[in-house]
């Protein structure tokens, strides 16, 4: 579309809620750094949510979120269909494919929480938008959650793509750090510590524009695989299954195991011919013919 790849979805969702975070400050600091009648006493550094809240800012608050939550949960969904076409690399199982529609609704769930949370202001409504906040944060935390699950499990049968592992351990970071702010963000808000829970939510906030960029790196092999002949071959599990009892034949009576596994089709020119692309990423390293790859668990 346009010339462009799939990896332009969230580079752009990121940079939008880049731009939007950096406007709402940026005008905050031109107009002075005021103090919001419904900031807390003594509290100087302002909440995203209270620049939200005022008349110039809600507009724009609202409208960045909302743009970035589509644009981003179209990354989800992309991802999915480009896995079903072969133009990533396919669902080993159903397991899989459940984890991957659990982290859709997951971030659908942020989505919408995120949206509201800019509507229900903390102004007029602080109790909905509080709630609202919760729904955003946890959505996208669970999301992440079962994407990892998805990538750990896929990449156990696909070891030779390395894409997949940093992708895994990328998300897996996230979860953790976005974690842990989350619960330091709410224990300094209920104590009402009220500067350091500002500061926190700009950190928050600021680490997730990196949770969306890093599904770049996920769409890279698309890249490659636009033209039919260069994608992933569908997955044979029953193939992967007769090279296993094979393997485990041969270890019984000490003969030699001739087996290709489940992207077998043909010859072994033919198995890794459609992948070899992915390879110029640096990322994906398929394994040279003849040569096992090596077992590595995350």
């Amino acid at each position: 579309m346009f010339g462009l790849s799939y990896w332009f979805l969230p580079l752009f969702a990121g940079c939008v809620w880049l731009g939007t975070l950096l406007a709402m400050l940026g005008t905050w600091l031109a107009q002075g750094s005021p103090h919001y009648p419904w900031q807390g006493a003594g509290q100087h550094v302002t909440y995203i949510s209270d620049i939200g809240a005022s008349r110039w800012g809600y507009p724009l608050f609202i409208a960045g979120s909302a743009v970035m939550v589509v644009v981003f949960n179209l990354s989800f969904l992309s991802e999915r269909w480009l896995r079903h076409k072969g133009r990533l690399t396919h669902n080993y199982t159903m397991i899989e494919k459940v984890l991957s529609i659990c982290a859709i609704i997951g971030a659908i769930a942020g989505g919408f929480g995120l949206i509201f949370l800019t509507i229900f202001n903390t102004h007029l409504y602080p109790r909905t938008h509080i709630s609202m906040l919760g729904l955003f944060i946890a959505g996208y935390i669970i999301s992440a959650i079962f994407i990892c699950a998805e990538y750990q499990r896929l990449g156990i049968h696909f070891r030779e793509y390395r894409i997949l592992r940093a992708s895994f351990w990328i998300k897996l970071t996230f979860i953790f750090v976005e974690g842990a702010l989350a619960i330091a963000f709410g224990i300094t808000e209920y104590r009402g510590n009220y500067n350091i829970s500002a500061y926190l939510e700009w950190i928050v906030s600021l680490v997730y524009i990196f949770y969306v960029w890093s599904f770049i790196i996920d769409f890279i092999p698309a890249v490659h695989t636009k033209h039919p002949d260069n994608r992933f071959p569908p997955v044979r599990r029953a193939d992967d299954e007769m090279a296993m009892n094979t393997q485990a034949q041969g270890s019984i009576t000490g003969g030699p195991v001739y087996s290709s596994g489940g992207h077998g089709y043909g010859n072994e020119t033919d198995s890794y011919g459609s992948q070899q692309p992915m390879a110029e990423s640096g990322l994906y390293n398929p394994p040279r013919q003849g040569v096992v790859a090596p077992s590595a668990n995350f």
